[in-house]
């Protein structure tokens, strides 16, 4: 966590910011609101990964030719759908059909399901109603540039300091060889993945579930669905207890997505489909 000094404080009021880096370094480059002033900030920005350690091939192939994106903000700035009834966010999230299709990707994926179960304590409904709520169960999961996206937000005064460490991680991502920065497309606010990890979490929770060295939440459902449980688990999940209002592992949703009605709908996805 970055300490902001009373002379930084004076610089926000008067429109800089100090971005945190993962390391808890405090940095100089300053946000804007417009595309003017991207430019500079991203040299400046690549001076600070590389400080971080983060490895020249890294920022070379994942920050070179990224450019502002102002249709990224303009989604930043309108977003709806968590203002939505409940009855309105299942049309739009988990509708009939999806219940139909997820009960049918459990009969199709039920070794793999078990497997998980058996090794996280996560219901496998539970996993793939989150699955099908984020992507469609893996259909679509953005294809916009990562590292655009979050140079974006990072330099956007809004939450500067939120999708700096974001950016960074995505960064240690590909440092770290789990995927390539041409392979890293997803959601507009840099979500990854089959069930939207930010990079952060992606650091923290992804594992390596079918054996092939990487972890890849973008192209392998054995360690989308193992790292969803995962994190699930690491957040307090109790085997084999309730999901629903009320119960044991309904709080531990708040940790996945912080809208109340995501989680009333994920809870009432995940025991539909387990009827």
């Amino acid at each position: 966590m970055t300490i902001i000094s009373k002379a930084a404080k004076a610089a926000l009021a008067a429109g800089a910011l100090f971005v945190g880096l993962s390391a808890g370094q405090a940095s100089a480059a300053t946000c804007g609101n417009n595309a003017a002033g991207f430019p500079a900030w991203l040299a400046q920005f690549k001076q600070e990964a590389a400080a971080q350690g983060i490895s020249a091939r890294a920022i070379d192939s994942a920050l070179g030719g990224v450019s502002y994106d102002a249709k990224v903000i303009s989604l930043d700035r309108n977003q709806k759908s968590f203002k939505l009834s409940l009855d309105q966010f299942m049309e739009r999230r988990a509708p009939a059909s999806y219940i139909q299709k997820g009960k049918s990707v459990i009969r199709q994926n039920g070794a793999l399901l078990d497997s998980i179960e058996r090794r996280y304590g996560v219901q496998k409904e539970v996993l793939v109603a989150i699955w099908g709520m984020e992507t469609g169960f893996g259909a679509n999961s953005g294809s916009m540039n990562i590292f655009r996206s979050l140079a974006t937000l990072s330099y956007d005064c809004r939450r500067s300091d939120f999708f700096t460490e974001e950016l960074i991680a995505a960064l240690e991502i590909v440092d770290r060889g789990d995927k390539r920065a041409e392979d890293m497309k997803g959601a507009w606010a840099g979500e990854i993945g089959q069930t939207q990890f930010l990079a952060k979490n992606y650091l923290k929770y992804a594992v390596d579930f079918d054996g092939d060295g990487r972890r890849d939440l973008i192209r392998s459902k054995a360690d989308v669905l193992a790292s969803t449980a995962n994190f699930l688990r690491e957040h307090g999940w109790q085997p084999n207890a309730g999901y629903g209002p009320g119960e044991p592992n309904y709080p531990v949703f708040a940790d996945w997505n912080r809208a109340v009605v995501y989680q009333q709908a994920l809870s009432l996805f995940a025991s539909k489909m387990a009827q």
